[in-house]
């Protein structure tokens, strides 16, 4: 058999949604992600194709004659392979249910708890998928998340888990040795690739400090927190994170808190999509999720 050639599932799915609604913002939120991204997956698969897929006019996507006939294809294709995962599903004592989120958080959230949903539903497998970038929660990548933002996702539930503070860390070995000279402090940086909201970064929080004698510019940095967590405990330098996934490091005095404010972040959310709330599976790792003795549960009211 000769082996199948094809652009990249993504930048298909990305096409048709945005060609079904005829719009590239119904588009993304369908997909959840933004407009921008469902764009660059249409142009990435123009590239690929080496065709026009739409006429772009003014606040308008117009199909070409040969993005239609790749529409009509596509369509029926994902809908046979929705209904037939639907029917798959249906007809299996087991279910499986991903949920998504960023590889720290995985670790320092979820994973010493997983045992507990496991005990209470036994037919339900849980697939943790740990990613920076946001992938659409339709049922086939994902189908819940736990994220850092603002709350606000379109055509999704979005229920707060625990807010957060920023603050920044580092040895006590460290400390000692800068002996109360803030310039002194090498900083570590954590810049995520295509994460969906931008983690505070150093010059935003000397900004809003004040904090003026730290070199910004200079530092090691990373694309995963803990990455950056490792390194500061090496006594590389002081990582600027939420309080909320170090306590641990913190109680235990393996690191502290060297210099400036505790500012206020983003919260954590657990997000689904609305149209799922009632789905039994979906459900009982939402229970199994709310049920987690998460950072500042204790303060949170839901």
């Amino acid at each position: 058999m000769s082996k199948r050639r094809l652009p990249s599932l993504s930048s298909l799915r990305a096409f048709e949604a945005a060609a079904r609604h005829e719009s590239v913002k119904q588009a993304g939120e369908e997909l959840s992600v933004t407009a921008t991204a469902v764009s660059h997956q249409i142009r990435a698969l123009e590239e690929v194709l080496g065709i026009a897929l739409f006429l772009r006019r003014p606040r308008q996507l117009e199909l070409t004659s040969k993005g239609r006939e790749l529409q009509r294809v596509l369509e029926t294709a994902f809908d046979n392979i929705a209904h037939t995962l639907a029917r798959l599903t249906e007809s299996s004592d087991r279910q499986a249910i991903t949920l998504t989120t960023t590889p720290f958080a995985a670790v320092r959230l979820l994973l010493s708890w997983v045992h507990l949903l496991g005990e209470a539903h036994p037919a339900i497998d849980l697939r943790i998928h740990a990613s920076h970038e946001p992938v659409a929660l339709d049922g086939m990548i994902s189908d819940m998340a736990i994220r850092h933002g603002n709350g606000h996702w379109p055509g999704l539930v979005a229920e707060k888990l625990f807010d957060t503070t920023l603050l920044p860390a580092c040895t006590p070995g460290l400390v000692d040795r800068c002996q109360g000279d803030i310039s002194c402090y090498p900083l570590l940086h954590l810049r995520p690739q295509k994460a969906l909201v931008a983690p505070m970064d150093w010059a935003r929080y000397i900004e809003k400090t004040g904090l003026t004698t730290l070199e910004v510019e200079a530092g090691l940095a990373f694309s995963d927190e803990s990455h950056a967590v490792s390194a500061a405990l090496n006594g590389q330098g002081v990582i600027l994170m939420n309080r909320q996934l170090i306590e641990d490091e913190l109680a235990g005095g393996r690191l502290v808190q060297p210099f400036g404010l505790e500012l206020d972040d983003h919260a954590f959310y657990l997000v689904y999509p609305e149209g799922r709330r009632d789905d039994p599976s979906m459900r009982a790792v939402r229970e199994w999720v709310l049920s987690i003795p998460l950072p500042g549960k204790e303060r949170h009211d839901r």
